[in-house]
């Protein structure tokens, strides 16, 4: 098996490289990288694996990957991925979401290549719900309210448009909020880890800046998404929708809550008006049970384990973090 791994050196690309690596020691890994990052700690978590350099939204540099990995199932990941950075360059985010993505189907059809490729979409994709009474459901209408939602909606729209017209294995799985080890600063939980560590090494005062705390979503741990992504990952499933999440509403405060609990020193809370968005969604929460019964796929680690990683992580980071 020869898999591509398109945004390897991202937050869940480093995750799946890993849990391919522990579940497939034969398979043959490609990543595929750009900007900086960290060659070595990838080798760590998946040993023997092939970067090659290239940029998605450069036409031009895509094919060559392809005549290199000549994947038999290939993972996109590539993206831009921020929420609040998608309105500093609305274009960027469509640049590398959905050009990026129809490069890479243009260029797998000219390589005259037949993978399986899943790609990955976001629950941002729906927009506000106004019915709270269920977790919503990949039938669910496609209404972005950001950017990044409506780059993401576009590249999605993408992927099936070029099974269904193109012939391609495209398998879409629509992520809720991930979290857990590794997860960037500028995401809600790793925000707040990310302080409370910091100030657990006197680097900080004790005060955790937040938002809006009354928001709702479905946390998943990363390393749960990423074995729901190697389970999904056959042709059967080509065409289909599937979303990856627990189920479960869990509100900021409650994350607030949990965190702060397990910090080793006395922290005040305070609501940064910088931190809060006019286009927050206010609840967020997905219904499993396609993927549960296509795969038996379950989330399985508990939120306060996640969380607990996830402050560890920032802990032993926290000495070189500034």
């Amino acid at each position: 098996m020869r898999i591509l791994i398109t945004g390897v050196t991202g937050f869940v690309g480093h995750h799946l490289a890993a849990e391919l690596r522990a579940n497939d020691g034969e398979a043959e890994i490609w990543g595929l990288a750009w900007g900086e990052y960290d060659p070595e700690g990838l080798q760590r978590a998946a040993p023997g694996i092939r970067l090659l350099d290239g940029d998605l939204v450069d036409r031009r540099s895509v094919k060559p990957i392809l005549d290199i990995a000549k994947p038999d199932l290939i993972y996109h990941l590539a993206a831009a991925s921020s929420v609040a950075r998608s309105w500093d360059s609305a274009a960027r985010s469509l640049e590398i979401n959905a050009i990026g993505t129809a490069h890479l189907f243009d260029a797998v059809l000219e390589a005259g290549l037949d993978p399986v490729v899943v790609v990955s979409s976001t629950a941002e994709i729906y927009g506000r719900i106004d019915d709270t009474s269920a977790a919503v459901t990949e039938a669910a209408p496609l209404a972005p309210i950001s950017p990044y939602g409506t780059s993401k909606v576009a590249q999605d729209l993408l992927t099936s448009q070029y099974h269904a017209g193109r012939g391609l294995a495209t398998i879409r799985l629509r992520f809720f909020h991930l979290t857990g080890p590794g997860r960037p600063p500028h995401f809600v939980a790793s925000s707040f880890a990310r302080q409370i560590a910091r100030m657990e090494a006197g680097l900080t005062p004790p005060t955790l800046e937040v938002g809006n705390l009354d928001s709702v979503r479905d946390f998943t741990d990363v390393r749960d998404a990423v074995r729901a992504c190697r389970l999904i990952a056959d042709r059967r499933h080509a065409g289909g929708v599937f979303h990856v999440c627990t189920g479960r509403p869990v509100a900021i405060s409650e994350v607030v809550r949990l965190l702060t609990g397990m910090s080793k020193c006395e922290i005040s809370v305070k609501v940064d008006e910088k931190r809060t968005r006019p286009s927050d969604i206010p609840w967020l929460v997905g219904d499993p049970s396609r993927i549960e019964a296509a795969t038996g796929w379950r989330a399985e680690i508990p939120l306060e384990r996640t969380l607990r990683d996830l402050l560890d992580w920032w802990r032993a980071e926290s000495t070189v973090d500034s």
